[in-house]
């Protein structure tokens, strides 16, 4: 099963959620003000109402009743403009924040270690930036704007009700301590649960998408059944984890409430009481009981969104526990001195102490070119990633010109080594667009070379806009071959010194890929090549084949020493040789 990526802490997001805080403390403080404002304008009405209860009670007017109605007007208009201004202020500012958090959340995933992406898998990841980063969103601009309305109101309202009259106020306490406890055993198992319930939808997202790409290779080994079957797991799980949440909700949110049911029944019969002994006037008894109807609502929302809050918290402390993990490089203002390519006892492991290559020694000199074959699960592509810098050595050193390649910026290390594979991706936007992601300067004649180096120019240019042509999902289809053709004119825009070539051309039939890589050939000219290849055509016309078997490299030699030699190299030349 796929390693998920770190979960914040308690400590951590609080941490976090003060640095907001603090870089929006004007425009929060502003908002809770309004926010405050508002609240005080709506608590008027049951004052005024209880004064015109007590009026009609003592004897009024016609015109004292006029005014008291356009007194709670005029508060009532108050409470809608700052109500509007409020939510208003709310909402703009947890856009801001949203923004701010999605971009350095989008910083931190694009930073992320290759290799920690590969150990995780793409489920959690997905799962992450699509559902998490939806569920936050939902929080910041609905749950938590709503929760702090709903907290002011209910701090004003009690406050309220207690300036009418302390002692007849009393009810408006009577529903917490249920609250209380409903609420600190909710949130003792609520975290636990929704992080559960958030990893089950990593899991699945992760098996699901991993057979859809596979299909057809489920397909030819039949494992339709087996993969239905884990899909089947998968499923159950989520299924478990949901109804652990919902088995949650179920207990506290009855219990909430009847935390604000009971304060109402409490303040009428408190209220009568006092009357029937002349502690409190009818008046009074009915401005604290319209104060204790008008909690309901904020509590009741309070009750709700803080179950929001949960989940948003969760999805929190998944976006924010990327930034736990460790790089996999330190970078020094070491500049390489020369071109040369080495690896010295380097040995690698996805899983702890399994390693899949054993102590490789290989030297590379400027301008050569390398092929790397051997079976199968071999560690070629391996190899080839530590090569290419983007895995670090478990033990050992890959340099160039004397300086760890996980020691160069990635910036620098770019400019030194390139590593293009079978896995291509083309993004949305034009396919100049597309080609200017190695070189952003690059012109529209230095795009075309580029494509031509790869014989890719007669295909652009037909295009129905030619180089202007919207490519990627959306837009106009291309080819897994096209795709790869792509990539290798990035190749040439980047300009490299070093290359490794994983199976770059293995999505072309053999005769297009055989002429492709002869046109790379003059491109790469005075460039050094590392190309791993089950094509052993490319072997043959290399400068020296590496094999690598079980993790060892096996053999180094010229093409024609190791047939001489009639080893592990000249068995798959002759088996290949002969398949052809």
């Amino acid at each position: 099963m796929s390693e998920l990526l770190p979960i914040a802490d308690g400590p951590e997001l609080r941490g976090q959620a003060r640095l907001l805080g603090g870089k929006h403390r004007r425009a929060l403080l502003g908002t809770i003000g309004l926010h405050a404002a508002a609240a005080t304008a709506g608590l008027a009405g049951p004052a005024l109402l209880g004064r015109l209860v007590q009026s009609v009670e003592d004897g009024t007017t016609r015109a004292y009743v006029d005014k008291l109605v356009l007194v709670l007007a005029v508060f009532l208009l108050a409470q809608t403009v700052l109500t509007w201004l409020a939510r208003r202020a709310s909402f703009v500012l947890a856009e801001k924040i949203f923004a701010e958090l999605r971009e350095e959340f989008m910083r931190r995933v694009l930073g992320l270690p290759l290799s920690t992406v590969e150990r995780a898998g793409t489920g959690d990841l997905i799962s992450r930036t699509t559902a998490d980063v939806d569920s936050l969103a939902r929080t910041i601009r609905f749950a938590v704007p709503e929760t702090l309305i709903a907290a002011v109101t209910t701090v004003l309202t009690v406050g309220a009700a207690f300036w009418v009259n302390p002692v007849a106020a009393l009810p408006c306490l009577t529903g917490i301590p249920a609250l209380w406890i409903g609420t600190r055993w909710y949130l003792k198992r609520a975290p636990d649960a929704y992080l559960w319930e958030r990893a089950t939808y990593a899991t699945l997202a992760g098996r699901v998408g991993e057979t859809v790409e596979g299909g057809r290779t489920i397909d030819a080994l039949g494992l339709r059944e087996e993969r239905v079957d884990r899909i089947d797991a998968d499923l159950e799980e989520a299924y478990r984890a949901e109804r652990r949440t919902l088995r949650l909700r179920t207990i506290w949110f009855p219990t909430a409430e009847f935390s604000y049911v009971l304060p109402v029944a409490a303040a009428l019969a408190w209220g009568g009481w006092l009357v029937s002994n002349g502690n409190a006037t009818i008046g009074e008894v009915t401005a604290i009981a319209l104060y204790v109807v008008q909690l309901a609502d904020p509590v009741d929302r309070l009750v709700s969104w803080l179950d929001e809050i949960q989940v948003g918290a969760t999805s929190f402390a998944r976006l924010v526990g990327i930034a736990r993990v460790p790089p996999d490089r330190t970078a020094t203002d070491d500049e390489p001195e020369g071109d040369d390519l080495t690896a010295r006892d380097v040995r690698y492991a996805y899983i702890a102490e399994r390693d899949v290559l054993h102590g490789i020694d290989l030297d590379l000199a400027p301008g050569e070119r390398v092929a790397v074959v051997g079976p199968s699960g071999a560690g070629k592509s391996t190899l080839g990633r530590l090569l290419a810098g983007i895995h670090p050595p478990r033990v050992g050193r890959v340099e160039v010109g004397g300086v760890r390649l996980v020691d160069l910026p990635l910036d620098t290390l770019r400019k030194e080594v390139a590593l293009v594979t079978q896995e291509q991706h083309v993004f949305v936007g034009t396919l100049a667009e597309n080609l200017r992601l190695a070189r952003t300067g690059a012109s529209n004649e230095q795009l075309r070379q580029a494509l031509d180096a790869v014989d890719a120019l007669v295909w652009a240019e037909a295009l129905p806009d030619g180089l202007e042509t919207v490519v990627g999902a959306g837009g106009r289809p291309l080819t897994p071959a096209q795709a790869q053709q792509i990539a290798l004119s990035r190749l040439v825009l980047a300009d490299p010194h070093t290359l490794v070539l994983d199976e770059a051309t293995s999505l072309l039939d053999p005769r297009a890929a055989r002429h492709l890589e002869r046109s790379l050939g003059s491109v790469l000219e005075g460039r050094t090549v590392v190309a791993i290849a089950h094509r052993l055509h490319t072997a043959h016309d290399a400068d020296r084949v590496a094999v690598v078997e079980e993790g060892l490299l096996a053999e180094v030699g010229t093409h024609d020493e190791l047939v001489e030699r009639e080893g592990s190299y000249a068995s798959l030349w002759d088996s290949w040789h002969g398949d052809r």
